[in-house]
């Protein structure tokens, strides 16, 4: 897919994406101010208004811009965790992952296990997007996956259904890493499970062997080493409450819109 919004709208995202940033460096680099309750209860205000600010302006199904194969960059950086060390995974990489699924169930009809060999198998779509980190960089990838909507088409949302919870296979300091999305996002035509970058499989840095793409959000939403997507009516209601791994741990917006 190579759609790419107008010109004006590439401005106003810009400029979502530079308050976004900015919330991101002030989080980033002062600790003291994402322990304070009133802190983070202001930037949850402000998190109010992005979403709403960036979906006003660029609608529900609004896409992030693409570029051509000449604006890939050298390299898209590993970073977080750059291996797990879970002993699981470790074993999964030994063999090249032949032996890895990715669960999708809660509030699902038809709760299922995906088969990594059944994914890279269904319809692929790539895009050649941006990847904007909290830390200041970015870079330009090509990535190849299925559309998040078409597996959970496959799976069948219940109507109590709201969020995605992304469940992954590596661990950081504070505990597992997590992510979440609402099912606007989730169904966005850009969401996707990738399971390849510049035209080969995943690096383990880069989230191998399936990694989630959310274009129109910043990279800690992007969750990475997959292994099971579960469907719920509030995400308040997972691990510490945050919606994500940085959300609980320092107070990143849940939605951090670019």
């Amino acid at each position: 897919m190579n759609a790419k919004p107008p010109a004006t709208i590439l401005t106003r995202r810009a400029l979502v994406g530079s308050l976004s940033l900015a919330a991101g460096g002030l989080l980033t680099g002062c600790d003291a101010l994402t322990a304070n309750q009133g802190w983070r209860d202001t930037l949850r205000l402000a998190e109010t208004g992005n979403m709403a600010l960036q979906r006003g302006l660029l609608g529900q199904d609004g896409l992030a811009r693409e570029y051509s194969p000449r604006d890939i960059s050298r390299s898209v950086p590993a970073n977080g965790t750059r291996a797990p060390s879970d002993a699981d995974y470790l074993r999964q990489a030994a063999t090249g992952f032949s032996d890895w699924t990715l669960s999708i169930d809660g509030l699902v009809e038809r709760p299922t296990r995906f088969a990594l060999g059944q994914i890279r198998s269904m319809p692929r779509q790539t895009q050649i997007t941006r990847h904007d980190c909290v830390e200041g960089w970015s870079a330009i990838g090509k990535w190849t996956g299925v559309n998040l909507a078409a597996l959970l088409d496959a799976v069948k949302l219940r109507d109590s259904a709201r969020y995605l919870v992304f469940h992954c296979a590596d661990s950081l300091r504070a505990g597992p890493y997590y992510e979440s999305i609402d099912l606007v996002d989730a169904r966005h035509a850009q969401t996707m499970i990738a399971w390849a970058l510049n035209d080969e499989l995943l690096p383990i840095g880069n989230g191998a062997p399936l990694r989630l793409r959310v274009e129109r959000q910043l990279g800690y939403k992007h969750a990475k080493y997959i292994r099971r997507i579960e469907a719920v009516a509030d995400y308040r209601l997972s691990y510490g409450g945050g919606g994500g791994y940085w959300e609980d741990a320092a107070g990143y917006e849940w939605y951090a819109g670019i």
